[in-house]
Formats: C-alpha cells, sequence, structure tokens
C-alpha cells in the first residue's frame, strides 16, 4: 500500500509582501512541496480578507485580524488543537508574536514535532540597536519564547554566521541548531518578456545601466548610505542609474528623493515602489547587479533571488551570507558604512564588460550550490523523518 505524502504545517504572523522576507519564504517553500511529494498548508493571523492571500495554490487559514503589534487572535490555539492530527510537524517561523508562542501553548503535551525558523530575530544587532526594548524582550524571552526555542526538535539558521550570532543576544540560551538556508525559487518564464513588464512600469530605464535595489527603503537596510555612496560617484559614473525599489513602511523616501533632488540626480534615481511577479525578475533580468548594503540581514531572500538570474550581488558585510558570496566570487563585499558602499559601487564601476560577464556566471553557480529552494526544503523535510 503506497503511503500518504506527508503533510506539514507552517504557521507565521503573515503572508503580506510587505512582511518581507519570512512571508516571501513561506510562499516559496509551501509552493515547492508538490514536486517534492509533499502537502502544506499555512495559517497566519491575517484577516481572512485580505486580497493579498488570492491566488494561492495552497491552502491558507487565515485566523485574524489579530489585535496590535502582537497579533493575538482567540481562534489561533482551537484551531491548532483542532487541526493538529491530520499533520505530520508544524514550522514555527519568527519570535515575539503570538504566532509562535500561542503555537507552542496548543501544541504543548503532545508528540508532534516542530521546528522554529527565528529569520534572523536572534541578531545581536537589535540588542545594540534599541536596548530599551531588549529590556522588556528579556521578560518574554524567559516565560514564553526562550522555551518555544528549547523544545523545539530543531532551531533552523539560515547561516553559519546567524546561528552563531544568535547566542549573543540572551545568555540564557539552549537549543537544538542546524543551518538550513532559505534559497529561493529559479526563475521561469522568459526573460525578455520579463524585462517588457518591467519597462512598462518604468519606462525611462529602458537602454540605461542600472543597479538594483529591492528591498523595504528603511534605516536598517542602509537605504540612506546607498543614496549618499551614489551621488558620491555619480559624477565619475555619468551612465550608471539606480533603481530603489520597494515599499516604503517608515516614510524614509521622501527625504532620500529630497536628498537626490537636491543633487539634480532625480533623473538617474528610479523608485517604482514594490515590484512582484514578472515585473520584479524583469528588474533582476535588466539589472547590471543588485546592491544591499543592510546593516543586518540574517539571510536576503532578494540576494538569492539575484543570483539566480546571474547579476552578481554587492552587500555588505552585515548580510550574513557573505563569507559564501565572496568565497564563490559571486559578488563584493564590504563594511556597511559610507566609505564601504562607495567601495562597492567604486569595485563596480571599474570593471569591464569581460570582468562582468565572468562575475555573472559565477553567480549563477553560487546560487545553483548553495540557494536552489528545492534542495533546500528536502533540508528541512529530513527533520520530520527521523
Amino acid at each position: 500500500m503506497k503511503a500518504s505524502p506527508k503533510r506539514l504545517l507552517h504557521v507565521i504572523r503573515s503572508l503580506s509582501p510587505e512582511y518581507g522576507g519570512p512571508a516571501q519564504q513561506v510562499r516559496q517553500i509551501v509552493g515547492t512541496y508538490p514536486s517534492l511529494g509533499l502537502i502544506g498548508e499555512v495559517a497566519c493571523l491575517d484577516d481572512p480578507a485580505s486580497s493579498f492571500l488570492g491566488g494561492l495554490d495552497f491552502s491558507v487559514h487565515a485566523l485574524g485580524p489579530a489585535r496590535g503589534i502582537y497579533g493575538y487572535s482567540s481562534k489561533w490555539m482551537p484551531w491548532v488543537r483542532a487541526n493538529l492530527d491530520r499533520f505530520d510537524g508544524v514550522v514555527i517561523h519568527g519570535i515575539w508574536q503570538y504566532q509562535s508562542y500561542g503555537t507552542w501553548l496548543a501544541i504543548r503535551g503532545s508528540k508532534k514535532p516542530y521546528v522554529q525558523l527565528p529569520h534572523g530575530m536572534l541578531d545581536p544587532w537589535f540588542k545594540r540597536q534599541y536596548p530599551r526594548k531588549h529590556i522588556k524582550k528579556w521578560i518574554y524571552w524567559t516565560l514564553a519564547e526562550y522555551w518555544v526555542l528549547r523544545q523545539a526538535r530543531r532551531v533552523l539558521f539560515t547561516s553559519a554566521t546567524e546561528q552563531r550570532l544568535a547566542p549573543e543576544s540572551f545568555w540564557l540560551h539552549h537549543w537544538n541548531g542546524a543551518v538550513v538556508p532559505y534559497g529561493a525559487t529559479a526563475p521561469s518564464g522568459d526573460a525578455g518578456a520579463q524585462q517588457e513588464v518591467f519597462y512598462r512600469q518604468c519606462p525611462a530605464l529602458r537602454g540605461q545601466r542600472f543597479l538594483l535595489y529591492l528591498s523595504r527603503i528603511h534605516p536598517k537596510k542602509g537605504c540612506d548610505l546607498l543614496i549618499d555612496a551614489f551621488l558620491h560617484v555619480a559624477e565619475r559614473a555619468p551612465w550608471l542609474h539606480l533603481v530603489m525599489a520597494g515599499p516604503d513602511p517608515t516614510g524614509m523616501r521622501p527625504q532620500l528623493e529630497a536628498q537626490v533632488a537636491a543633487a539634480g540626480l532625480s533623473h538617474r534615481v528610479h523608485w517604482p515602489g514594490l515590484l512582484t511577479g514578472e515585473a520584479k525578475w524583469g528588474a533582476f533580468f535588466a539589472s547590471e547587479a543588485f546592491i544591499l548594503p543592510s546593516h543586518q540581514e540574517n539571510f536576503g531572500i532578494a540576494v538569492a533571488e539575484a543570483l539566480g538570474c546571474s547579476r552578481p550581488v554587492l552587500i555588505s558585510d552585515q548580510v550574513n551570507i557573505w563569507p559564501e558570496i565572496h568565497s564563490d566570487g559571486a559578488g563584493f563585499v564590504a563594511p556597511d558604512t559610507l566609505e564601504g558602499t562607495i567601495h562597492l559601487l567604486e569595485e563596480w564601476t571599474a570593471l569591464n564588460n569581460e570582468q562582468r560577464g565572468q562575475i555573472s556566471l559565477r553567480a549563477k553557480t553560487c546560487f545553483e550550490k548553495r540557494y536552489n529552494i528545492v534542495n533546500n526544503v528536502a533540508e528541512l523535510v529530513r527533520f520530520f523523518v527521523q
């Protein structure tokens, strides 16, 4: 008799694209399951009427709208308990919000295995940047979140660097850790057609050479460093344009746009907002390279996506997969400072066509070796067959 396919439940605060990397990663992981003979479902704390939940090719159980930043929902624990027996295991995404602790409370006492992905939320950068918030987190850590991680079958980190740094956030730490890189879905479809979709949204970029930033417009991402650095090198590289693609959750963009306008370079810095689907892939393929001078990044899905499009990556040494990028020669790495970001731009603009082509080939090789999501999802699933 043929065994039934494994069924895994992923829980996350939100599947909204504006929730960033964790939401995108869950979409990609569960979307990969059918090719591996698996079934995946997602429980989230979104409002069931949210438009971004439409068109997904897997089952989503939206148990919101949740209350407050913490995301409490009285529906959560009863639903998890009522449905737990349908699943072979549970994957908890993120910490500090109710989907983590509430799921643990619902599972506690059963023998159902679960793994926890902190998604970079244990990086000590947050402790240094927000010391007052960290004091409050200590209380919640000792009462709740620490026990979620301690009792997980595995706590999965997306890089060796993230795993090494996580214990620095709290002296009370004990968990069974492992490294499973995020990975990304390899682009499909016609690259030329995808570029056309992008150019229809950004017609001023047709025929231009540009670097692509694709993430939230946020201080943590080093957006101010990137704008300052671009203004510094713009005169020496008059052919170079910059695309700043992404949502603006903190209202940072107007200040940066004003800075660019004051320098007389508004025609060379472009702000298309959030790019998704074909337009996003088209932006990668149309660009020369991807750039992310972030102050903290446990992985950076867009970094892996750029590599999958054969695009070199210019990143700071606070993007935790930088050692692998550097080792594979798939891009350039520098400190998350103005000087470091200027150096990234100067290194790239100094290359000739042949050198850029060689790095592009190494970028694709790096993706296939390390970040193809099909291989990485298989690694995740093996923790439920032990």
